[in-house]
C-alpha cells in the first residue's frame, strides 16, 4: 500500500507505537500486516523510539520485499510464536493453453476477490505460475475462491513445506563504473541515464536494505540489497578489480 496522506502516516506511526507497547507491557508477540518498502521505512524512522520492544521482520523467505513486523522476542518472552505466513502455489489447470501471466495479472485477480493488500506479501512469478506469500488466515480463502487469472483457469495449493519453494536465483553481472556511488551503479545496472536515476531518488523509489535512500552519492557496501521500485532489485557484491583506465569493475547479483 502506498502511503498517500499525512493522516495515513500518523495512523501507521500510532499503530507501531501501540503494537510495541502492547508487546512490552503484556509480554506477548504482536504483529503488523504485510508492509511495503515505504511502510517499513516509516518504522526505521521510528526505530530509536521503539527499540525498547524487540522486533523482527519476515516475509516468508529471506529475499522478500514485503514483510510482516513482529514485536517481541523468544529470548525475552520465554516462548516462540511463529510468523503466520503461508505460501500459495498458483498454477494453471492446463499449462498448454495458459496465458503468459505477469505479476500485475496475479495481483489483479487477487484484488478482485476483495482481499486486503496487507494480507498479501510478495508474488513470485514463474513460467505461467506464481508463488504467493500471504497471511495464513487468507490462504484457504484464496485456494477456495481463486479459479482464474486473466483468461487462464488456475488451481491453488498451500505449500506444506517452505523447503518446496523454488529458489529465486539472481543473475550475476559485472559492470564498469567510475565509483561505488549508488546512482552510478544503478545507472549501469539498469542502463539508465544519470538524469533518470536522479529522478528515482527525487520520487523516493530507491531503497537500501529496506530503508529509503535519498542520498544519490552514497557509497555502496558489500552485501547491501538495492531496490529501485518499478525497475528491479540487486545485491551489491563489491569491486572485483580496477581497469587500466581507472574504472572499477563491480559485481552485482540482479533479480529479474
Amino acid at each position: 500500500m502506498a502511503l498517500a496522506s499525512d493522516k495515513e502516516l500518523q495512523q501507521l506511526r500510532n499503530r507501531f507505537r501501540d503494537l510495541a507497547e502492547k508487546s512490552f507491557q503484556q509480554n506477548m508477540f504482536t504483529f503488523t500486516p504485510f508492509l511495503g518498502l515505504s511502510e517499513q521505512d516509516l518504522f526505521w524512522q521510528m526505530e530509536k523510539e521503539l527499540r525498547y520492544a524487540s522486533y523482527q521482520f519476515w516475509g516468508g523467505d529471506a529475499d522478500t520485499d514485503r514483510k510482516v513486523l513482529r514485536f517481541g522476542s523468544p529470548e525475552e518472552l520465554g516462548y516462540e510464536e511463529p510468523f503466520a505466513v503461508s505460501c500459495v502455489h498458483i498454477h494453471p489447470l492446463m499449462e498448454k493453453f495458459a496465458d503468459e501471466l505477469s505479476h500485475r495479472d496475479f495481483l489483479g485477480a487477487l484484488m478482485n476477490l476483495g482481499i486486503d493488500r496487507g494480507t498479501l506479501g510478495d508474488i513470485r512469478v514463474g513460467n505461467k505460475e506464481a508463488y504467493l506469500f500471504c497471511l495464513e488466515n487468507v490462504a484457504s480463502f484464496i485456494c477456495d475462491n481463486l479459479f482464474q487469472v486473466k483468461h487462464t483457469r488456475v488451481q491453488c495449493d498451500v505449500l506444506v513445506k517452505m523447503a518446496d519453494l523454488p529458489r529465486e536465483e539472481p543473475v550475476s553481472i559485472t559492470v564498469q563504473v567510475a565509483s561505488e556511488r549508488i546512482d552510478t551503479v544503478l545507472a549501469k545496472v539498469y542502463n539508465q541515464s544519470r538524469g533518470n536515476v536522479l529522478d528515482w531518488f527525487r520520487a523516493g523509489k530507491v531503497y537500501v536494505d529496506g530503508r529509503l535512500c535519498e542520498n544519490n552519492s552514497r557509497l555502496l557496501k558489500v552485501g547491501e540489497a538495492v531496490n529501485a521500485r518499478g525497475y528491479g532489485k540487486f545485491l551489491y557484491q563489491g569491486v572485483r578489480y580496477e581497469t587500466r583506465k581507472g574504472k572499477l569493475s563491480v559485481l552485482v547479483d540482479v533479480y529479474r
